[in-house]
């Protein structure tokens, strides 16, 4: 961006204070369970100064730092750029243990590269990217193949330090079931290779049977995504469509009583997906003004916490 937008942008981070009375509700003072993260996704639209004291500002514990294509830190540049996330991040007091990528194998060029800095850097996790199936081959057999390759990233994750998390996300690639992530991953010590466990395509692919899965994975469930969504007919089919957290089909309440039982404590990321003038989508230039956008994404942190107590 350039500097003069960014200062304008910024501008807007004063009526945090203001729009808390458009806000429908208050937090008691129970003593948080979960460190809450947002996706640096949704504040691509803003430096590293400038996302780093909107979140702090909405009352964000961290941000889910984006570290791969499209992101807030490029690949390429991770040496260069990260550290200045980073600073960026602890100058307005926000943790910095999780990173979004799309590492999927040590042989991709920037892989140790990325693990080696962010180590360095004290990030304590990262999300990786998604397997896909080829329609051509038996599931089985590919699962398999897959296996060489996730312990290869097991070892380095080991020598640096930090941990990857395979996150189950819905449609056909490696994940959507959620059981093909427990195949792939229950021999890997989950101190190096976890899984990032996503309640709403959970949802999507198993309206009821999301508990079997959260129960299959919990031992090696090390992150938390959080977002919501409803199905929507069209015309002649049934589809999804993401909404604001609390507005949704997702059983928050279950789902927390779930995690309580099972004593999963785990940091969370929260996802804004849901229509937001681009921010929903990573853009670098919105077409609503700031100001909704930070509204929006702090009405998610309220009624997350309100669902939480």
């Amino acid at each position: 961006m350039q500097r003069r937008d960014s200062i304008k942008l910024l501008g807007t981070i004063g009526l945090i204070g203001p729009i808390k009375k458009f806000l429908p509700y208050s937090l008691s003072k129970e003593k948080q369970v979960f460190d809450i993260h947002l996706f640096s996704k949704h504040l691509q639209w803003l430096d590293y100064e400038g996302m780093s004291k909107v979140a702090k500002e909405i009352g964000f514990d961290g941000l889910d730092l984006t570290v791969r294509r499209k992101g807030h830190v490029l690949p390429e540049n991770v040496e260069k750029d990260l550290p200045k996330a980073v600073k960026a991040m602890q100058k307005h007091g926000l943790k910095v243990e999780m990173m979004t990528t799309n590492i999927t194998n040590i042989q991709e060029p920037n892989t140790e590269k990325i693990l080696k800095t962010a180590s360095q850097l004290g990030i304590k996790s990262y999300r990786m990217g998604w397997l896909k199936y080829k329609d051509n081959q038996p599931i089985v057999e590919q699962i398999e193949a897959f296996k060489p390759q996730l312990k290869e990233l097991e070892e380095m994750n080991e020598f640096y330090k930090i941990r990857g998390d395979y996150q189950n996300h819905a449609g056909t690639s490696v994940g959507a079931a959620v059981w093909d992530i427990w195949l792939l991953i229950k021999d890997l010590n989950p101190k190096w290779i976890g899984c990032q466990y996503d309640i709403r395509h959970a949802m999507v692919e198993g309206l009821h049977s999301w508990e079997v899965g959260l129960r299959l994975l919990q031992t090696h469930i090390q992150s938390l995504d959080i977002k919501d969504f409803i199905y929507l007919k069209k015309v002649d089919e049934w589809d999804v469509m993401n909404t604001p957290i609390g507005e949704g089909a997702v059983d928050f309440q279950k789902y927390f009583q779930l995690l309580h039982d099972l004593k999963i404590k785990a940091p969370i990321s929260i996802h804004a997906e849901y229509d937001l003038g681009g921010a929903n989508h990573g853009t670098r230039k919105l077409t609503i003004p700031a100001e909704k956008v930070i509204v929006a994404l702090k009405q998610d942190l309220i009624r997350l916490k309100k669902m939480m107590q």
